[in-house]
């Protein structure tokens, strides 16, 4: 019982950060967001230092991931040009570069790995940028709403999945990664989040519902192919969690894991399909 207080407490907290500072401004949001990636990228390269025996600087190369997403807002909001993201590509020379001077036992698997953890993690953080500073309205104009359609989209397809599963579920989704996933599970889901998005459509007329159920199917297909991927990489590493940062759920990374890959789906739908 203890545990699952713990579980809910912290639950409701991560919601009410999330939430708020998306809908707070887009200063709130940057910051809580450039923190949230910070800690996800030190916590993923720290479990390759341990179990791959590599030798990443989590802080450095954390950081490198920050700056990527600083850049991606600030382009994405029309305060710089392209030529912002400049410096982002010095650190990637410098990661190159640095292997001639910190001779690691293996220089193309330590890059790769640090390469592994900019593109899964600090690229889709990067994106966001791209939700909430949608051309399809207006350049340069914070929009909050798309963003958080995402992660109540994703939260719903996962507390409906558990819910559904837990009380219908025979079938398995995917047994060799996930044995407890079911189809019925994905179902559910996807049910739970196709008619959130109705009040979505609702409180927005600007964008179709259509549009927002679009959105929802998106989100929920590859919001779950990335849970589902994080468990692979969990499988590979021989972990259950990918750290106990924040009690009774794990690690950073297990409470984004479907968010590395929907932001794909949401922003090939926002930037594509929307604004075409």
């Amino acid at each position: 019982m203890k545990n699952l207080l713990l579980r809910g407490l912290t639950g409701v907290l991560y919601v009410i950060l999330i939430t708020g500072s998306i809908l707070l401004n887009r200063y709130t949001f940057a910051g809580l967001f450039s923190i949230l990636l910070f800690f996800c990228l030190r916590e993923f390269y720290g479990l390759l230092n341990t179990h791959k025996k590599v030798h990443i600087s989590t802080v450095y190369n954390s950081a490198g991931g920050v700056l990527l997403f600083v850049s991606a807002g600030l382009y994405a909001s029309g305060a710089f040009p392209s030529a912002v993201f400049a410096v982002y590509l010095l650190y990637l020379v410098g990661l190159w570069v640095s292997g001639l001077y910190t001779k690691p036992s293996d220089p193309l698997v330590h890059t790769a790995y640090v390469l592994l953890g900019q593109c899964y993690i600090a690229l889709p953080f990067a994106l966001l940028n791209f939700l909430v500073f949608p051309d399809c309205l207006s350049s340069g104009t914070y929009y909050p709403l798309f963003l958080l359609s995402l992660f109540v989209f994703i939260w719903l397809s996962d507390t409906g999945a558990f819910v559904v599963g837990m009380l219908w579920g025979k079938h398995r989704l995917f047994p060799r990664i996930s044995p407890k996933k079911s189809w019925e599970g994905f179902f559910g889901g996807l049910f739970f989040t196709v008619a959130s998005s109705f009040i979505f459509a609702y409180y927005e007329p600007v964008i179709p519902y259509h549009h927002w159920i679009g959105i929802a199917v998106w989100v929920v297909i590859f919001g779950t192919w990335g849970d589902l991927v994080e468990s692979l990489i969990k499988r590979t590493l021989g972990i259950k969690d990918s750290g106990s940062a924040l009690p009774g759920h794990g690690g950073f990374l297990d409470r984004i894991d479907s968010l590395l890959l929907a932001v794909y789906a949401a922003v090939i739908y926002v930037q594509v399909i929307i604004q075409n």
